[in-house]
């Protein structure tokens, strides 16, 4: 078995652009001056808890088991959105459409970032990145709604395959606190590597 290459950590720095919050039952965000967060997420956000219950992203899984919500927060590019956009034909998707929590500004590729980098906010919050957030035709739908053309099943399913790997990042509180719009970001990535396959 050859080993990994190994990609020695790095640090980047960004910007909070927008901070958003889904205060209802539907994941579609509005937004918000700060974000207080505690070890639960954002305190009545759609996403909030500990733990949540499994579903068709984990098959591994019967459907409903409890399981750690790594899923917390929903970090977003604006130029990402605007690569997915042009690749569906319409002229924008909004953060807020899609559930974006916070919008990040000064990472190119911000969903590429790998698992386990941590983002220290100026403010003292500290999150973790858990994984890419899969796009799915119900934020397609939401977009289609958005733009007026709710029905339109052709753009609902255009946005699976514009945004992959555009679509942001998953993440988790691992020190609460306040974040506020126009804060810095220092992001740190970890040590990286491919397990080879043989």
């Amino acid at each position: 078995m050859s080993f990994p290459e190994i990609v020695a950590s790095r640090k980047l720095s960004a910007t909070v652009e927008g901070l958003f919050s889904a205060l209802g039952k539907e994941f579609v965000t509005g937004p918000v001056e700060e974000l207080t967060l505690t070890y639960e997420g954002i305190p009545g956000d759609v996403h909030a808890g500990i733990t949540r219950k499994s579903g068709g992203r984990e098959p591994w899984y019967p459907r409903g088991t409890e399981m750690r919500n790594e899923r917390q927060l929903t970090l977003l590019s604006r130029a990402e959105l605007a690569e997915a956009a042009a690749e569906m034909g319409v002229d924008r998707i909004e953060p807020e459409w899609i559930g974006g929590n916070i919008v990040l500004d000064g990472i190119p590729m911000l969903s590429m970032l790998p698992a386990a980098t941590l983002l220290f906010f100026e403010g003292g919050v500290t999150l973790k990145v858990d994984f890419q957030n899969g796009p799915c035709r119900i934020a397609g739908a939401s977009i289609a709604r958005h733009l007026g053309r709710e029905g339109d099943v052709a753009l609902t399913l255009s946005f699976v395959p514009a945004a992959k790997r555009r679509r942001g990042l998953l993440a988790w509180v691992e020190k609460p606190g306040t974040i506020r719009s126009g804060e810095s970001v220092r992001v740190q990535l970890p040590e990286q590597w491919i397990y080879p396959a043989g």
